[in-house]
C-alpha cells in the first residue's frame, strides 16, 4: 500500500518525497488546529459574534450552520481535487483567499453579506484536514507517517479543550475580531509551509477528464442538506417545520441520486462498494462512534460549567486546557509508541474504557459540582482522546485499498465532520427533550398546597420581604421554578453522560469484530518476551 507511486490511484498512493518532511509536518499541523479551532468557533463564540454583529438568535444559528454546512460540502471531494490538482493548488491558493476572507468578515454589518461570506470562508476551511492529511501519505517518508497521523487525530480533542480558552481570551484581551484575524496569520503561514513541504504536481489530466462532477455534487449537497436540517431541528421543532422536513427529505432524495449516480458512471468517484469491506466499514462505524462518545468533552461538561455553573468559556476552558490539552503532549508520544509495538486494536480498547469510566464518572453529577470535580473526568477523557482516533485510524488505513483511496477518504471525511457536527446536533436535542422530561415529572412532585411546597415558599417569601413585601411572593414562586429547572437540567446532563456510556460500549463491541490487518506498514514490531516468543515458534519479526 504504502509504496505505490501511481498518484493516480488516490490520496493513499506517493506523489514524491517531501523536500523538507519538517515543513510538511508543520503544514498538517497549522492545518489542522486552523480547522478545528474555526469549526468551535460558531459554537464556543457564537454568542459574542451576535452581539458584534448585532443578530438576533435565530440568525446567529444560521450563520453557524453555513460556516459548518458548507465544510461538509466541500469535505468529501477534497482528496480527488488534490490528487488532481495536486496539493499545493488545493490548499496554495485556498490558504489565501481564506485569510483574505477572514480579515474582511469583521468588518461586515449587512447579513446577507455576512452568511454568504461564512459559506465562502466555512468552503475554504473545509479543504484543509483533508488536504493535510493527503500530505502525510503522498510525500512523507514512512517512518513520519505515526507521528504525523497522530498530530491529525489529536487535533479535536486538543481544539475542544483549547478553544474555550483561546476565545475567551481573544474576546477579552484583543477583541472578538481576532476569532477571524487569526486566520489571517495562521492560513498564509500554512500555506507557506506546503509550498516548502511537498513537491511540485502536475495535473493529473486522465482523472480530470473522467471527473464524476455530479457525483460529487449529489454527496456533499445531501450530507450538507442533511446537517443543516438536524441542527435547525432543535431550534424549530423538527418535524413540526416545513424548513427542516424540506432539507431532511431533500437531503435523503439527493443521497439517493448519488447511489443511483455511482452505479450508473463509468468511472464512479466514490465507489459504495468500499464500505463492504468487513474491517472498513466497522472501521468507520467505530470513527462515527467515537465522535458520539467524545461528546461528553465537547458538549457536556463545558456546557454543564456554562449553564449550571455560570462560568464563561475562559473560566471552563482552563480546566480543559490544564487537564485536557496539555496532557496530551505527554500521552500521544506513549500512544505513537504503544502503537509500533502492540496492535491497534487493543489500544482502541483501553481508549473507549476510558470514555466510558469517564462518563460513568460523570453520571453522579449533581448542582453543587464546580470546575474542579471535573478533572477526574477531563483526564479520563484526555486518555480518551490519545488512545482512541489514532489507533482507529491506523486500523482503518491498513485495511485500505489503495486502488479505492479516494473512495474511502470521501468517506471517512463524511464519518470525521458530519458524523461530529450531527452529533453536536442531537446531542443539543438530547438534553432538550430529557430536560422537559424531568421538568415534568418534578413539577407533578410539587403540588399546590403540598406541606413542603408551602414550607418552601414560605421561607422564601420571608427571606424575600425584606425587599419588599408585595413582590415577595411571586419571587418565592420564580426562584423555586428556577431550582426545579436546574435540576431538570441536572439530570438531563446526566442522561447526556448515560448516552454517551452505552455509546463507548457499543463501539468497544465493534471493536471485537474488526479482524487482524494485512501486513504493511502500519503491522505493529513485537519487542521483549513477545519478540523472542515469536522467534521460538517460527514467525518472522520485523
Amino acid at each position: 500500500m504504502a509504496e505505490n507511486d501511481d498518484a493516480g490511484r488516490g490520496p493513499l498512493s506517493r506523489g514524491g518525497v517531501a523536500p523538507q518532511p519538517l515543513f510538511a509536518v508543520a503544514a498538517v499541523l497549522l492545518g489542522s488546529f486552523l480547522a478545528n479551532f474555526d469549526s468551535r468557533l460558531t459554537t464556543v463564540g457564537l454568542p459574542d459574534l451576535r452581539g458584534a454583529f448585532s443578530l438576533g438568535f435565530d440568525e446567529g444559528a444560521w450563520l453557524s450552520t453555513a460556516g459548518i454546512g458548507s465544510q461538509i460540502f466541500i469535505a468529501p471531494a477534497v482528496a480527488w481535487l488534490a490528487t488532481v490538482f495536486g496539493l499545493r493548488r488545493v490548499l496554495g491558493i485556498p490558504s489565501l483567499v481564506y485569510a483574505a476572507v477572514s480579515l474582511i468578515i469583521p468588518f461586515v454589518h449587512d447579513y446577507p453579506t455576512l452568511l454568504g461570506l461564512s459559506v465562502v470562508h466555512g468552503l475554504l476551511l473545509g479543504t484543509f484536514v483533508p488536504a493535510t492529511l493527503m500530505i502525510v501519505f503522498r510525500n512523507l517518508p514512512i517512518r513520519w507517517w505515526l507521528p504525523a497521523i497522530s498530530i491529525y487525530s489529536i487535533r479535536v480533542g486538543f481544539a475542544l479543550d483549547t478553544s474555550s480558552s483561546l476565545v475567551g481570551f481573544y474576546v477579552d484581551h484583543l477583541g472578538w475580531q481576532w476569532l477571524y484575524w487569526q486566520g489571517v496569520v495562521i492560513a498564509p503561514l500554512m500555506g507557506l509551509m506546503v509550498y516548502l513541504g511537498t513537491p511540485n504536481e502536475p495535473v493529473n489530466r486522465a482523472l480530470l477528464r473522467e471527473a464524476d462532477w455530479g457525483g460529487m455534487l449529489l454527496l456533499g449537497a445531501s450530507v450538507s442538506m442533511i446537517y443543516a436540517g438536524l441542527d435547525q431541528g432543535n431550534r424549530l421543532d423538527w418535524l413540526g417545520s416545513g424548513t427542516v422536513m424540506a432539507l431532511l427529505v431533500g437531503g435523503g432524495v439527493l443521497f439517493v441520486a448519488f447511489l443511483v449516480n455511482e452505479s450508473l458512471v463509468r468511472q464512479p468517484w466514490a465507489h459504495v462498494n468500499v464500505l463492504f469491506s468487513r474491517n472498513i466499514g466497522l472501521s468507520l462505524v467505530v470513527i462515527l462512534l467515537y465522535t458520539l462518545t467524545s461528546l461528553s468533552n465537547s458538549s457536556l461538561v463545558p456546557n454543564f460549567l456554562g449553564n449550571i455553573g455560570l462560568l464563561r468559556p475562559e473560566q471552563s476552558g482552563l480546566l480543559l486546557l490544564g487537564y485536557g490539552a496539555l496532557p496530551m503532549f505527554v500521552l500521544v508520544p506513549i500512544s505513537i509508541w504503544v502503537l509500533r509495538h502492540f496492535d491497534a486494536r487493543a489500544v482502541t480498547v483501553v481508549g473507549f474504557t476510558c470514555f466510558a469510566a469517564a462518563n460513568l464518572w460523570g453520571t453522579q453529577l449533581t448542582h453543587d459540582w464546580a470546575r474542579e470535580d471535573f478533572i477526574g473526568i477531563v483526564l479520563l477523557q484526555a486518555i480518551g482522546q490519545s488512545t482512541t482516533l489514532l489507533p482507529i485510524i491506523i486500523m482503518a488505513l491498513s485495511n485500505s485499498d489503495p486502488s479505492r483511496a479516494t473512495s474511502f477518504a470521501a468517506y471517512i471525511q463524511i464519518m470525521r465532520l458530519g458524523g461530529a457536527e450531527i452529533g453536536v446536533a442531537l446531542m443539543g436535542t438530547w438534553l432538550r427533550v430529557r430536560e422537559q422530561v424531568h421538568s415534568f415529572y418534578l413539577g407533578q412532585n410539587l403540588g399546590v398546597g403540598d406541606a413542603d411546597v408551602v414550607r418552601i415558599l414560605k421561607q422564601l417569601a420571608d427571606h424575600f420581604a425584606a425587599h419588599g413585601t408585595g413582590s415577595a411572593q411571586a419571587r418565592a414562586v420564580g426562584t423555586l421554578a428556577s431550582l426545579v429547572q436546574r435540576e431538570a437540567n441536572v439530570l438531563a446532563y446526566i442522561d447526556g453522560f448515560w448516552l454517551c456510556f452505552w455509546l463507548a460500549m457499543a463501539a468497544l463491541g465493534i471493536v471485537a469484530l474488526i479482524t487482524r490487518a494485512p501486513p504493511g506498514p502500519f503491522t505493529p514490531a513485537p519487542f521483549g518476551f513477545a519478540r523472542m516468543l515469536l522467534r521460538k515458534c517460527g514467525v518472522p519479526v520485523t
